[in-house]
């Protein structure tokens, strides 16, 4: 944390939750020194952000062991191609490619139509779900917008195994956890009961999920859109169902008539992920003592944002890149056993998913 004497709330660095994460991962590499982890990045876009976000992974990656290899297509490769040119024949190559453990696209490429294609198509002309490390795979938020339960003692029933979190909503969750938003006391699935919190766009790469993983922890959460206010919550308990179900299993939303400017009034937590750089969150419209947690390549707050917020992140990028490491670790066949023991937590122990569907294609 950045100490300030001006009465303004902290700057709070991302550095101090992706270290802990760091020393995680790099001991659990220390354990299986057979093989590195190999993750591919496949950049289709001349976008900035784009290219410091392919940079930023492969510094990352070289401190940790893991092999990080980069493709550049399209016009990151040559000005005279189109944005995203070839993007998919990479991709098809890399699931193709039995020395790939993990997949990362960088986005935006064409647009949300239909990059959303790209990132959760269900067969395999797109990221494979058994290499997509970012959590992507309409699977993976299927698996999470129903609250799949969690197997019993970190063993898969047979034909069955764990399901990844997409990477930037799960460092958004890390990174509430270690500003102490989420209360340790409660029972585990319950310690952001009590809190409401905003978050702006409702994207399927972050906004929709973070709302899904928010409300399913007790937040009441106020997802806000171009187009619509919803809120997701999985309070109160609905008529008809038992006295000793105190909550839904997971989240329930329904449409709000609060406006942007309501929803800030009375939130504890607000979390901004608009992919624009003129976007600007109104330091005015804030509850005092807030936190602020921008989520996006742009700053989505304004210059005096800490005058009203008691914490603001800026950025998140390294927390993020700690949580797609943690998922790519456990899809390397190699490390699946150190996995199931330090990382199985939040991740996916694809070795398993691949002997079964190897098992499925064998039978008769």
């Amino acid at each position: 944390m950045v100490p300030d004497h001006t009465g303004k709330g902290i700057l709070l660095k991302a550095d101090p939750i992706a270290s802990a994460f760091r020393d995680e991962i790099k001991a659990a590499i220390s354990q299986n020194p057979a093989r590195a982890p190999k993750l591919i990045g496949i950049l289709a876009t001349s976008a900035a952000p784009s290219k410091f976000y392919a940079d930023f992974t492969k510094k990352q990656c070289d401190e940790l062991g893991v092999e990080f290899v980069l493709k550049t297509i399209g016009a990151a490769a040559d000005p005279a191609l189109s944005e995203g040119e070839g993007v998919e024949e990479a991709i098809i190559e890399a699931n193709n490619d039995e020395s790939v453990d993990g997949i990362m696209v960088y986005y935006p490429i064409f647009g949300v139509q239909q990059d959303h294609y790209l990132q959760q198509a269900s067969d395999l002309r797109v990221v494979s779900p058994l290499k997509d490390v970012e959590g992507l795979h309409f699977k993976f938020h299927y698996n999470l917008y129903h609250k799949v339960p969690p197997v019993v003692n970190d063993t898969a029933p047979e034909g069955h195994v764990k399901s990844i979190l997409p990477c930037t909503p799960l460092a958004t969750v890390k990174c509430l956890e270690h500003i102490g938003v989420y209360n340790k006391i409660l029972p585990y699935g319950d310690r952001a009961y009590g809190k409401t919190i905003t978050v702006i766009n409702r994207s399927e790469v972050v906004g929709r999920p973070l709302a899904a993983l928010l409300a399913n922890d007790g937040a009441r959460v106020l997802s806000v859109d171009i187009d619509s206010i919803q809120e997701y919550t999985k309070r109160p308990r609905q008529s008809g169902e038992s006295e000793q179900t105190r909550y839904h299993p997971r989240h329930v939303v329904h449409p709000s008539t609060l406006t942007l400017q309501d929803c800030l009034a009375i939130s504890d937590v607000v979390v901004s992920a608009v992919p624009s750089a003129s976007y600007k969150v109104k330091t005015e419209w804030l509850k005092d003592g807030c936190v602020c947690v921008n989520v996006a390549a742009d700053k989505n707050f304004e210059k005096d944002v800490r005058d009203k917020a008691s914490v603001y992140m800026p950025t998140i990028g390294k927390a993020t890149i700690m949580m797609l490491l943690r998922n790519l670790y456990v899809l390397t066949p190699e490390c699946a056993s150190v996995a199931v023991l330090t990382l199985v937590s939040n991740s996916m122990r694809l070795r398993s998913y691949r002997e079964v569907q190897h098992s499925a294609s064998q039978s008769p």
